[in-house]
């Protein structure tokens, strides 16, 4: 082997080390200068004699060397003017092939870009229907106890301390059972069905519930700042008066619900009290009765005082025998008492010292006939006290009931419009320019992504 063929080895394996898309693209540079190479790999060992690097595409004809042209890849030797004439055709089908791609790349951009573009921008100005929004700013207010302490203090007057409503608020407005009440009591339906909007807006006429609600969720739009508190709400429709007309009975759809909110929770706050309140009450008027059902049987209408009237007879009774017991032994200290005066008066101390012993047994003893004053008295302390305690649990009980009162007025909600819903002047949809813009990026990006997807499918098939 010579010392030629062995370079010529080192450059075939040289050349063997570098990526096959070198050679490709060596063999479309040599191509594009007019070089004839029957493999990509003397294709890249002729621009590289020549002194032309693959890699950079901007190469002139013009400065490509005159040896260049004079040998081809079949060694032929042209003279001065066929070189020249060839560099001038060389150049003139790069023209016309540059020509050509840009014709064509215009063209897609055409029909790929700015067709759909145009008929984009053609709807939004002369076929879409004009569409109205009304805003509207509310809050939802609770009457809170002013100078409470504790986090709940702290909260209290914030949009946190009425999340709960503001929230349950929102979700009934995006609900399906607002949108069928505003269909029934204002034609919500009947109105996107009017043939005066565009069929691209309008809804269909035999639209189902789902498709009417998911219509109705773009068209209304509700939503809570946590931090301040504030629903906002945007209602669009083909006509401001329709739009204005919708956001005002949302509003006083939103405002009932608050009312029954507030209601729940006040009558649940009173319910408790109040059958504590009248248990009481009828516990009360129970134990009246029974005390008055023992005055009556017993004909006493106070044990105590009957007791003291006993008692009161019974001490004089006791007087008036002592004073009798005196009379009598004064009578019998003489030496001769009259009979007739000592028996008197023995018979005046028996009759009392009876009278005495009647009397205390009744009130200590009881009989067939008669009950004792003390169990009569027993009874009615009993009762007395069991209504004087039943009569205590009332005031409780009505105590209660107005401090759940005022806690209830406390928990009273209400709804308060910071931004009244008032019907626009001009319309707020379509966006003409910008939904015309956002059309042209999104179809150049397919555009784009589309091309160099084909790009890389070529480069990959052509390996």
């Amino acid at each position: 082997m010579t010392i030629d063929d062995q370079s010529n080895a080192t450059d075939e394996n040289a050349d063997d080390d570098r990526p096959k898309a070198y050679y490709r693209k060596a063999r479309r540079k040599a191509r594009r200068l007019g070089i004839e190479a029957e493999t990509d790999q003397d294709a890249a060992r002729i621009l590289e004699a020549q002194g032309i690097d693959v890699m950079n595409d901007d190469v002139s004809l013009i400065d490509v060397q005159p040896e260049m042209l004079m040998e081809t890849g079949g060694g032929q030797t042209i003279n001065e003017a066929q070189r020249l004439a060839a560099i001038h055709e060389i150049q003139r089908n790069l023209v016309k092939r540059r020509r050509f791609r840009l014709f064509l790349l215009v063209l897609r951009l055409l029909f790929f870009v700015a067709l759909p573009t145009g008929m984009v921008g053609y709807y939004y100005y002369n076929v879409a229907t004009d569409m109205y929004e009304t805003y509207a700013e509310f809050i939802i207010q609770k009457n809170e106890a002013q100078g409470s302490l504790g986090l709940g203090g702290l909260l209290a007057g914030t949009g946190f301390a009425k999340s709960e409503d503001s929230i349950v608020v929102q979700g009934y407005l995006t609900s399906r059972e607002a949108m069928a009440r505003l269909d029934q009591e204002h034609g919500y339906r009947a109105h996107f069905q009017s043939e005066e909007i565009d069929e691209y807006q309008r809804l269909p006429a035999n639209a189902s519930l789902e498709e009417t609600f998911d219509f109705y969720s773009k068209h209304v739009k509700v939503s809570y700042d946590p931090s301040e508190g504030v629903i906002r709400l945007e209602v669009i429709a083909a006509t401001p008066e329709a739009s204005q007309i919708f956001a005002e009975a949302l509003i006083g759809y939103a405002e009932e619900r608050v009312d029954e909110l507030s209601e729940r929770v006040r009558n649940d706050q009173m319910r408790g009290t109040l059958d504590a309140y009248e248990n009481a009450e009828l516990e009360m008027y129970a134990a009246q009765q029974v005390v008055l059902d023992l005055q009556e049987q017993r004909g006493i209408l106070s044990a105590d005082a009957e007791v003291a009237s006993q008692m009161s007879i019974i001490n004089q009774l006791e007087l008036q025998i002592e004073e009798k017991r005196q009379s009598l032994g004064a009578l019998l200290d003489n030496e001769s008492p009259n009979p007739i005066r000592v028996g008197v008066l023995e018979n005046e101390i028996e009759r009392m010292e009876q009278r005495v012993t009647e009397l205390r047994d009744q009130l200590t003893k009881s009989t067939d006939n008669a009950v004792s004053l003390a169990k009569i008295s027993a009874e009615l302390q009993i009762a007395e006290a069991n209504l004087l305690t039943r009569q205590t649990m009332l005031q409780q009980a009505l105590q209660q009931v107005e401090f759940a009162r005022i806690e209830a007025n406390r928990q009273v909600r209400y709804l308060s419009l910071g931004v009244a819903p008032i019907a626009p002047d001009v319309p707020s949809f379509p966006r003409r320019f910008e939904n015309t813009m956002l059309a042209f990026i999104v179809f150049f990006l397919i555009y784009i992504m589309a091309s160099l997807t084909v790009s890389i499918l070529r480069e990959q098939v052509s390996v």
